[in-house]
């Protein structure tokens, strides 16, 4: 991805600051406040592309360790007592701006990016259907993590193709570098969320891990 001379003074100027040793999460707001007309999304791509780092998106910015938990997941590599993060940072946006608090809402949601033949990520976002209409969206956080003590999932066959979700995981605690506030209106991809019935979730999962079309209404 192609970056503006304003980004790549914005990336310049955070990763030079990653490399300095500081106790508390480093606040990129202010440093894209130096910057004019950077869009969120491709600082963080740029960002991905120049330094290895684990991204999480929540709606907490007050986070100083990440803790494992279990989450309900019905991919196999979901279903562990981990931190998870990506490698892709639109993804982690995802988790930023979705409020999981106010709403009774479940989530269907991926990357995938093409290995063999390499090509570009495609995304998936979903929502339940009965909480779509009402904008479940809020402005979160997306942190940037150390990748070391990360481990990736596994790619494989998918749909005649090699393929890879650039999911993360830690069984252990993990400290953040830094964070950057976001907005709904931030994330590149809000007019295409669809919606879901929740009670067809496995229905969904399964469609997607095996890249068979998307269960109809």
């Amino acid at each position: 991805m192609s970056s503006s001379p304003s980004a790549e003074a914005a990336i310049d100027e955070l990763l030079s600051a990653l490399d300095d040793e500081r106790d508390a999460p480093l606040d990129v707001d202010a440093l894209l406040g130096r910057h004019d007309d950077v869009e969120p999304w491709k600082f963080l791509c740029g960002v991905a592309e120049r330094r290895r780092l684990a991204f999480h998106g929540t709606g907490d910015g007050s986070i100083e360790s990440f803790e494992p938990r279990q989450p309900i997941d019905f991919a196999p590599f979901g279903d562990q007592k981990a931190v998870f993060a990506t490698s892709d940072p639109v993804w982690a946006m995802f988790y930023a701006i979705v409020d999981r608090y106010r709403y009774e809402i479940t989530l269907n949601n991926g990357c995938l990016l093409l290995l063999d033949p390499p090509g570009p990520p495609h995304y998936y976002f979903s929502v339940s259907r009965q909480v779509l209409a009402k904008q479940p969206w809020r402005s979160g956080y997306v942190y940037l993590l150390p990748a070391d003590g990360f481990v990736e999932q596994p790619g494989g066959p998918y749909g005649g193709y090699t393929a890879q979700i650039p999911q993360l995981a830690s069984p252990e605690p993990v400290a953040p570098l830094a964070r950057l506030h976001v907005s709904p209106a931030d994330f590149p991809f809000l007019d295409q969320i669809r919606g879901h019935a929740d009670e067809r979730l496995a229905e969904y999962a399964q469609a997607v891990m095996t890249a068979s079309p998307w269960p109809d209404f």
